[in-house]
């Protein structure tokens, strides 16, 4: 499985009342980096006939992050079944690899003209191997 990497430094507009990053800004960030890694990968043909769409978000915080806070983001493609792919992402301290945050996210591939589900096809299989 290919592995996409991003990092982030934590900022004011990140923080919750408790000072620490806004789990709501994590799903954005599961979200982001999602968005980015099916961008390198796709081909402009595939990025016109194909949409992602949020299925079910499973998220488990371990441990909070603080303002400017280093934040290494990983993602890869845990499985494809059908229309449903099984996205993890992790978030990790960079200062000591610390693991802040894990999820598993499934997301549904949809035809662009009907907007139904399609088959992933080993196309797209292939470009996260």
């Amino acid at each position: 499985m290919q592995r996409f990497t991003q990092s982030h430094t934590v900022t004011e507009d990140d923080l919750d009342d408790l000072q620490h990053v806004n789990n709501v800004r994590y799903v954005q960030w599961i979200q982001d980096i999602s968005k980015n890694h099916w961008l390198s990968v796709a081909p402009p043909a595939l990025l016109d006939r194909i949409i992602w769409v949020v299925v079910n978000h499973n998220i488990t915080y371990k441990s909070a992050a603080k303002l400017g806070d280093r934040i290494r983001m990983e993602t890869y493609i845990k499985s494809a079944r059908g229309a449903i792919s099984e996205r993890v992402v992790e978030m990790y301290l960079e200062e000591d690899n610390e693991l802040l945050v894990e999820s598993l996210t499934k997301w549904c591939m949809l035809d662009p003209a009907s907007l139904k589900p399609a088959r992933i096809g080993i196309d797209v299989q292939n470009l996260f191997l």
